[in-house]
């Protein structure tokens, strides 16, 4: 399955134009490796996402062969990590004053 397809049916990413959009934007690694929309997604496989400004870190446990209800999706995904990612404003003097 598509990364992009299976963001959207594990409800990590509510709409899959908007995955597509995350991932096409270096957000999403693989197994280390910074991934596409259309990289194809394996059980056992590692996620690490950037969306807005938190950090996930997913190990994928099942991948369905289409969608899936909203009670299972959560059985897709092992969440290994989830936290907020710390942004420097002390740089940008204008957004402080």
């Amino acid at each position: 399955m598509r990364l992009d397809k299976f963001l959207k049916v594990s409800r990590i990413i509510k709409r899959r134009p908007v995955a597509k959009t995350v991932v096409d934007g270096g957000k999403a690694k693989i197994n280390g490796k910074t991934a596409k929309a259309g990289t194809v997604v394996k059980t056992g496989d590692i996620l690490e996402l950037e969306y807005y400004d938190k950090y996930f870190k997913f190990e994928i446990v099942e991948v369905p062969e289409g969608n899936v209800p909203k009670e299972k999706s959560n059985d897709l995904i092992k969440v290994l990590d989830s936290r907020g990612i710390e942004v420097d404003l002390s740089s940008d003097k204008e957004i402080l004053e």
